[in-house]
């Protein structure tokens, strides 16, 4: 995703393109490298946010908080001034929301090959849902 243009840049994920990530605390880390500020926006309640972020050791810079989206990523652009101001996101929803509040959008998969970030599987995402291995010698 590095152009080798400028890192003066506001990063903002949606929490369901921050799933669909293998690794979102690697993600995040390989991110700070070329942007300035790097967060979660999401219509999901804040401490879903939280429990999903604290769980993955996600730092982020912003979140979303009790807004919406677009409210989310209007108070951000504001709040954080820089040249560019990416929402990576998931449908075409999430492309009509960063139009709307004048942020580029790129689709998860999209920003993943460009980055070289490796998306969770389905397998993965199930693995990651079992609490407890099952055990062979329990009755």
């Amino acid at each position: 995703m590095d152009s080798g243009g400028s890192t003066d840049m506001t990063l903002a994920f949606e929490l369901e393109a921050l799933k669909a990530l293998a690794d979102p605390n690697e993600v995040f880390n390989n991110a700070r490298q070329w942007t300035e500020y790097v967060g979660v926006v999401s219509e999901k309640p804040t401490y879903v946010v939280t429990n999903f972020t604290r769980k993955h050791r996600v730092r982020q810079d912003f979140f979303s908080g009790p807004r919406g989206v677009e409210e989310s990523l209007e108070n951000i652009a504001q709040q954080f001034d820089t040249d560019r101001h990416v929402f990576v996101g998931v449908d075409d929803e999430d492309a009509t929301v960063a139009e709307a509040t004048g942020w580029e959008f790129l689709h998860v998969e999209d920003a993943a090959e460009a980055a070289g970030w490796a998306l969770a599987t389905a397998a993965a995402a199930e693995e990651e849902s079992v609490e407890e291995p099952s055990r062979d010698d329990w009755p």
